[in-house]
């Protein structure tokens, strides 16, 4: 009978796990995609008042520079997201700890 408990308890859990993951996903994609139109949008207020006023001008750098940053970490977020790199955020911590006992051992 223990068994049967069991069995559904963690089945549950698998599950619980599994919306919370797509509403994670779900919410950073919604995030992404805000924060994204509001880059775009003051982008183009940008192009406006450049074409307005060319003296402003010397803020074109700053601004690619800003873009190209952007982008690179979000292909980094993306890539440390698929490799699974954020599935046990605590095993690092046990294995720097596990590592530390074993050079100490080793001395």
């Amino acid at each position: 009978m223990a068994g049967n408990g069991e069995n559904a308890s963690t089945s549950l859990t698998a599950i619980t796990r599994r919306r919370r993951s797509r509403a994670v996903i779900a919410l950073g994609f919604v995030l992404m995609a805000l924060t994204g139109a509001g880059f775009i949008w003051k982008f183009i207020q940008f192009i406006h008042t450049l074409k307005a006023d060319p003296a402003g001008q010397f803020t074109v750098v700053p601004i690619i520079n800003y873009a190209l940053v952007t982008a690179g970490f979000t292909c980094i977020l993306v890539w440390a997201t698929l490799r699974g790199m954020f599935r046990d955020i605590e095993k690092p911590k046990h294995t720097m700890l596990e590592r530390e006992a074993w050079l100490e051992q080793e001395n």
